[in-house]
């Protein structure tokens, strides 16, 4: 999308600004977004309305698993909260029992001051994690309810070391935002500021939450799909490159739209995602080095190009 009459430098706000990077992955054609140098990342292009049930089924193969051989699963999860309530329904109809299942919130709101959210609090991750999954799992399956864990001011310093002391995440659900985060690890954070390799190693924090991402968020149901920015918490509480590394595996998907229409902002994020430099600038790009299975919709796969019958 190039102009040889007007060129211009992204906005000091634009977090990732190489120009020549950003030109060419939006150059990415669909035949070409499955490839990747690295055989161990995974990516495969499928049908929209596929592909949150590929994360139900293998939320389910998991859960199932770990009930026949009695071993624990632990998951990290983001807070697709309708989804939940599926995975909820086929393990309530398959009768598996949960005990053994362990579930650590992603990440969490927060306010000016570094206070998180609390789990009574509506709009938050961890009220939704509770009312859409745990509760709607049939009490006589359901695990024990300390299984279940979202993020407090007191546990945010031993939040990894949770996971550890269960044998570490067994799996770890994502989703690019706006900006390339992963979780709320945002790439214009001040609190997750550092080179790569020191940025590979930091844990869970409290950081600030980029101005993208509060539009990106008052969008979401919860928060009225107004564009209201002023809704959205300043900060949020999260986990670091060191839990997503950590994980065994890793799944990633990449489906949102705006209500099911063909515009979408994770059509180029997602190229810079995949196949743009590994940098903080990009945090979702991390998955690049590591073993993970990324399922992209067709809407979001679609080449990237103009549409002027739909205006400026």
């Amino acid at each position: 999308m190039k102009s040889n009459v007007f060129s211009f430098s992204p906005s000091e706000y634009v977090p990732f600004k190489d120009k020549s990077e950003i030109e060419r992955v939006l150059n990415i054609k669909r035949e070409d977004i499955e490839k990747h140098p690295n055989p161990d990342f995974r990516i495969k292009v499928l049908p929209d309305a596929d592909i949150e049930y590929v994360w139900v089924a293998d939320m389910v193969r998991r859960i199932k698993e770990s009930d026949e051989k009695d071993q624990k699963v632990v998951m990290i999860l983001p807070n697709p909260a309708p989804l939940y309530r599926n995975v909820a329904r086929l393990i309530n109809a398959l009768n598996i029992n949960c005990r053994n299942l362990y579930g650590f919130a992603m990440d969490e709101y927060a306010d000016e001051n570094g206070r998180i959210a609390p789990p009574e609090w509506e709009f938050g991750f961890t009220y939704a994690m509770m009312k859409y999954f745990y509760y709607c799992i049939d009490e006589k399956l359901r695990p024990a309810k300390d299984h279940f864990v979202g993020f407090t001011n007191s546990n945010i310093g031993s939040y990894k070391q949770m996971m550890d002391d269960l044998g570490g995440a067994d799996i770890c659900y994502s989703g690019p935002g706006w900006t390339g985060h992963l979780a709320f690890i945002e790439p214009d954070a001040p609190e997750f500021k550092a080179p790569l390799e020191e940025w590979k190693q930091m844990k869970a924090r409290i950081c600030t939450l980029s101005p993208f991402t509060l539009a990106q968020n008052s969008l979401h149901g919860s928060f009225g799909k107004s564009g209201n920015l002023a809704a959205v918490p300043p900060k949020a509480a999260t986990i670091g490159p060191a839990e997503v590394i950590a994980a065994k595996n890793r799944i990633d998907s990449h489906a949102i739209t705006v209500h099911g229409t063909t515009t979408a902002w994770q059509r180029f994020t997602t190229r810079l995602v995949l196949h743009g430099p590994v940098t903080p600038l990009v945090p979702e790009s991390l998955l690049q080095t590591l073993r993970t299975d990324v399922f992209v919709s067709e809407n979001i796969a679609q080449n990237i190009e103009p549409d002027w019958n739909k205006g400026y």
